[in-house]
């Protein structure tokens, strides 16, 4: 449990690079490739620059979120980026005034039980982790 700041940064991080891309698409407006070179078209988009911010932030966030996997359980970790769904879907209704409805909310209430069933699966594991690790350590210097 003591990398749940870092989970958590990476949860809105995430999020906040879907916001990013979505404004930066938004000013593009809708793309067409007619009439345009596939490639040229593909740089505009990706060098304009919220979606760039929202590339660069998504790199902050992958970047974080391996740090967390270099300490947790994956099953652990991964299911808490299914906050970042959350986190959209309520910036997105106060800042691009998207929809949620009541089926939304219901989707984001299982969303947060189900994270928070599976954050308290967590408690405790450093804990057991900790005292495996010597007993396998013991029992491979005993084979040798």
């Amino acid at each position: 449990m003591k990398y749940i700041i870092f989970i958590l940064f990476t949860v809105m991080t995430n999020a906040a690079a879907q916001l990013m891309l979505k404004q930066g698409m938004m000013s593009i407006g809708p793309i067409s490739f007619e009439g345009a070179n596939p490639l040229v078209k593909l740089l505009q988009i990706v060098f304009s620059p919220w979606v760039f911010l929202g590339l660069c932030t998504f790199v902050i966030s992958m970047a974080s979120h391996l740090y967390v996997l270099s300490k947790v359980e994956l099953s652990f970790a991964y299911p808490f980026l299914s906050l970042a769904y959350v986190a959209v879907a309520i910036f997105a209704y106060f800042v691009f005034r998207e929809d949620l409805n009541g089926w939304r909310i219901a989707g984001i209430a299982c969303i947060c039980v189900g994270t928070i069933l599976i954050a308290q699966s967590g408690r405790g594991h450093e804990d057991r982790t900790a005292s495996i690790a010597p007993d396998r350590t013991q029992a491979s210097e005993i084979v040798r």
